[in-house]
């Protein structure tokens, strides 16, 4: 028996169910035809199958967003579909249609995996409230997706952050590389993100639900390593009571991360060649061999091709393992991402430690600029925790840099370097455009950053460029025509009184002593910068 709602309920009518598929099943024919019929009505695209078997051949083989199925059926029942659904189709919500009797079932099948259940007779109106609850929270999870999506494009991949160029082609390595099965080597300095990576790669690939297993081969010593990695049988040796399955087998269908596999003993290379090679382990003790489906990811902050020369890694493995690889830069190459790196760890800790910092300041902003982090991300990260901790005003300043950090390590951006001892003497504008220059160079040419560094508007900054560039044009033309202002002003393609204004404009005058370009001192000529 099904119990029809009133026809005049104008909630019903709109198409909520527009671009999601069902699956019903349940060997009762006429009900589930009416199902189909009433959520049909508001959008959703229906499919009916009347027996499990063939629900269970539909869920292999098409994709699905909503599964309603009947809990007893002749053939499969229904808690054998849920696991099914589940388990070929991770993320579909899955709704259960039982009897008051069945009540019990019900809750198991939501323990194994359901989303929701009903009870007969139907009431339409449950129903497609149910259904449609299912199909919104699916709708935002793909927006979540998406938006993720549009954030790793711009901003990195799977938390591995970056809009430099360096960083942009890591990601799209990384984007290439993540849905295939290839063996992967990272390459890259202490701290600069190798098991993140390894996480991203796991993380959009097809094993995404299977095991991601870390392993640092530097942590145990030859004989440790060797019973972590590949497990043991009882009575292998002193103390092994117990047969104790190795990290491949954990990882067995997902993904092996090997941390700093270049120091690695060499008979273990061996071991983990054979495995590479055949996709089976042997326990120590055993003598059958376990097949295994294992990715291997592996990292190392060594250069692997001189440790093969010198003859402390073998060539073969180096081969295997180096089928693809990702070279991470070390932070100091992209400066350009420590703003975005600094304004994700405030937030993150502010989060963790229940603070509220709110900005960093701009000395704490240059320190950090400058600084040359051989920690990398690693040592970036614990610098703004340990500040976000020890703030109690909401801006991460000098007072928040614990004694021996890195604002005591840097050399200041200051005529004190020996790059600007040159310029003691020089006219003013030579020293504003060094450090303005200097400025530059260090935040990658990003005139936002380096305008910030330098207290100064982005447009005012832009400005100086574009006269900087003027005048050096200017310069050269002269220079080209002996000081020739008529010949000069043709060769711009300008007359000469427009080229005298240029350079009024831009506080030029001709020296006395060499009749060259020099740019007037007085600081009232360019009070903006």
């Amino acid at each position: 028996m099904v119990i029809d709602p009133d026809k005049s309920n104008q909630i019903l009518n709109r198409k909520s169910g527009e671009g999601i598929r069902v699956l019903i099943i349940d060997d009762e024919k006429p009900h589930a035809e009416v199902v189909s019929e009433s959520l049909e009505r508001v959008g959703f695209e229906c499919t009916v199958v009347c027996n499990g078997k063939d629900g269970a051949k539909k869920i292999e083989t098409e994709t699905f967003d909503v599964v309603l199925t009947d809990l007893r059926m002749a053939d499969v029942d229904g808690l054998a579909i849920v696991r099914k659904a589940k388990e070929e189709l991770p993320e579909v919500e899955v709704i259960v249609i039982t009897g008051h009797a069945d009540i019990k079932t019900a809750v198991e099948a939501i323990k194994q995996g359901a989303s929701n259940y009903l009870t007969k007779p139907l009431d339409m109106v449950e129903l497609r409230t149910i259904v449609e609850k299912s199909s919104e929270k699916l709708r935002l999870a793909r927006a979540n997706r998406e938006l993720k999506r549009q954030l790793d494009e711009k901003f990195g991949f799977e938390g591995v952050l970056g809009n430099s160029s360096k960083m942009h082609d890591v990601v799209v390595k990384l984007q290439s590389i993540a849905p295939t099965n290839a063996t992967v080597l990272i390459q890259g300095e202490t701290g600069t993100g190798k098991e993140l990576v390894a996480k991203a790669i796991h993380n959009n690939s097809p094993r995404k639900n299977k095991p991601f297993v870390a392993m640092n081969c530097t942590a145990l010593n030859e004989n440790l390593l060797d019973d972590e990695l590949f497990g043991h049988e009882p009575g292998a040796f002193t103390g092994a009571e117990r047969m104790r399955k190795g990290r491949f087998e954990y990882a067995n269908g997902g993904t092996l991360f090997l941390d700093e596999v270049g120091d690695m003993p060499m008979s273990l290379q061996a071991k983990l060649l054979r495995v590479l090679e055949n996709s089976e382990v042997f326990r120590i003790g055993s003598n059958e061999p376990l097949k295994v489906n294992v990715r291997v990811v592996s990292a190392t902050h060594r250069d692997l091709e001189a440790a093969v020369t010198d003859g402390t890694f073998r060539q073969d493995l180096f081969f295997r393992l180096n089928r693809l690889k990702i070279r991470l830069p070390q932070l100091r190459e992209r400066r350009e991402d420590i703003p975005l790196l600094a304004s994700h760890f405030l937030k993150e800790f502010n989060q963790l430690h229940a603070k509220n910092a709110m900005t960093i300041a701009e000395p704490v902003r240059k320190a950090m600029t400058l600084y040359d982090w051989p920690g990398n991300v690693r040592e970036m990260r614990n610098f703004i925790e340990s500040m976000v901790v020890l703030d109690v005003d909401g801006v991460l300043n000098i007072d928040d840099v614990q004694e021996g950090n890195i604002l005591n390590r840097i050399q200041p951006l200051s005529g004190q370097s020996p790059q600007a001892s040159h310029l003691i003497g020089r006219p003013l504008s030579e020293v504003e455009r060094f450090f303005i220059e200097q400025a530059l160079s260090l935040t990658n040419g990003n005139r936002e950053e380096a305008s910030r560094m330098l207290g100064i508007g982005e447009r005012t900054l832009y400005r100086v460029i574009q006269d900087w560039k003027l005048q050096d044009k200017i310069k050269k033309a002269l220079a080209e025509n002996s000081n020739d202002m008529e010949k000069a002003a043709k060769s711009l393609g300008m007359k000469s009184d427009s080229l005298i204004r240029k350079l009024k404009k831009l506080a030029l005058t001709p020296d006395s002593e060499d009749d060259s370009l020099t740019r007037k001192t007085d600081i009232e000529d360019n009070d903006e910068v």
